[in-house]
């Protein structure tokens, strides 16, 4: 079917801003809410604890891509260092977790459109923004960096301006209630009014907010110069994680007392809201959107190069390995859209706030799932290269090592073991186990059948 490798025709900003993407969904903009609900102020050090992870997984990543730059990255780091069992539950996962995740954005810009054009259904914005995100897919994979390129780019705007008007509204130069400063921020309990305990308990919704940084890795097989463009990548991980959540959400709890937070209203916009600029709020709801858009575009990208990875290697059905003529997986990306669609229907029939949640712990585990095994596999690969001593041939090494490898690994594993202890997202656990689990298993016994 057309050729037999992908086109490199990633450019390095269409890289910088694919991760973006990902990054800042809906998610961010609805999802810190509930972590304004369950942590207050002391959120900000979840985000903070959040961007010390990101980092450590990307700079595992970095050295793993630089070497082998392969679409559907993580998934073969997976079974060339650890095993092929394990990259095939972690990448079924993975994958199910994105076609189920995706649909959430389209409702979610569904819902906004709907409230500005209340005669159309909800269903059938959604339906409509699953067609543009599966034609930008299916586009030469340019196309699609461009797309996302001017997508995050809204995203990125509307975080600085929502940061300056908050500090202007702390300074008390607008907005109606004077000078600010920490009254809000420290006000209704402190800065921890839970306990700090709290903050661990927020930790895998702070990772879904996080999530998406990893397709990098799966568009390194499609980037032109990947040896540049992912350690830059990486390098400018730690600015975008102060500049576009440290910053925003500090600023945010500055001028939004956290009791006020929910999950059912952008808290960016209600913030605005609350300081009687109820304007620039509604124009939060265009954002909304545009990150709704630009989160499910990514996370297609995302589900199809997996699922591609996967018929490659043997593990899924061989039918999704074809590429187009443009050099795209297309077979993967119209089933992964297919699935998105079904979970779609499923949303209409049994609309549920919670079930955000749900979904939202859930990609979070298979999300913190795939961080471990880049870790993990990064970790193996070094320790390969120190035994062979080829390490010094390596382009790009993961610094302070094996430390932030470690720190990478563990600092995930106890962020999942928290969510046994929160009963609203210990359900999404159970379920996020087998995920992982059964296609091993079914791997292993297909495998022993094929031998015998």
């Amino acid at each position: 079917m057309g050729e037999s490798t992908m086109k490199r025709k990633l450019k390095h900003r269409h890289l910088q801003f694919i991760s973006l993407g990902g990054v800042i969904g809906s998610g961010y903009f609805l999802g810190t809410g509930y972590v304004l609900e369950q942590a207050g102020p002391a959120a900000v050090l979840s985000y903070l604890l959040g961007g010390m992870i990101v980092l450590a997984v990307m700079l595992c990543l970095a050295e793993l891509a630089v070497e082998k730059p392969l679409s559907g990255s993580f998934v073969i780091y997976a079974r060339e260092n650890i095993s092929a069992a394990w990259a095939c539950g972690v990448g079924w996962s993975y994958w199910v977790t994105w076609v189920s995740y995706v649909p959430s954005e389209m409702i979610a810009a569904g819902i906004i459109m709907n409230g500005f054009f209340p005669d159309i259904g909800t269903i059938w914005w959604a339906v409509f923004f699953g067609l543009i995100v599966t034609l930008l897919n299916l586009f030469r994979v340019d196309k699609f960096g461009e797309s996302e390129f001017w997508l995050a780019l809204i995203k990125i705007i509307a975080l600085v301006a929502f940061s300056a008007v908050a500090l202007l509204i702390c300074l008390g130069l607008i907005g109606d209630e004077g000078y600010i400063g920490t009254r809000i921020l420290l006000g209704s309990g402190g800065f921890a009014p839970n306990g700090y305990w709290s903050i661990a308990l927020t930790m895998v919704i702070i990772l879904v907010n996080f999530q998406g940084t990893e397709i990098i890795g799966l568009a390194a097989g499609e980037t032109a110069d990947p040896a540049r463009s992912i350690p830059t990548a990486v390098r400018n991980v730690t600015w975008r994680i102060i500049a576009l959540y440290i910053i925003p959400i500090t600023l945010l709890i500055s001028i939004l007392p956290w009791d006020h937070a929910t999950l059912t209203k952008s808290v960016f916009a209600a913030a605005l809201s609350e300081h009687g600029l109820s304007h620039l709020g509604a124009l939060f709801s265009f954002v909304v959107l545009t990150a709704a858009i630009s989160c499910s575009n990514s996370g297609l990208y995302g589900a199809a190069r997996t699922v591609h990875a996967l018929a490659t290697m043997g593990m899924a059905p061989r039918a999704l390995e074809g590429l187009s003529r443009r050099g795209v997986p297309s077979r993967a990306i119209c089933a992964s859209i297919v699935f998105c669609w079904i979970v779609i229907g499923i949303y209409a029939m049994y609309p549920n706030a919670a079930l955000y949640t749900y979904l939202l712990a859930l990609s979070g585990f298979s999300g913190a799932a795939a961080w471990i095994s880049i870790c993990w596999s990064q970790y193996r690969c070094r320790r390969r290269h120190e035994a062979e001593g080829t390490v010094e041939q390596l382009r790009y090494r993961t610094p302070l090592f094996p430390y932030v490898t470690l720190f990478g690994i563990w600092a995930q594993v106890l962020c999942l073991a928290f969510m046994v202890f929160t009963p609203g997202l210990r359900s999404a656990f159970y379920l996020g186990v087998p995920l992982l689990i059964v296609p091993m298993i079914v791997y292993r016994l297909r495998q022993r059948y094929v031998r015998t």
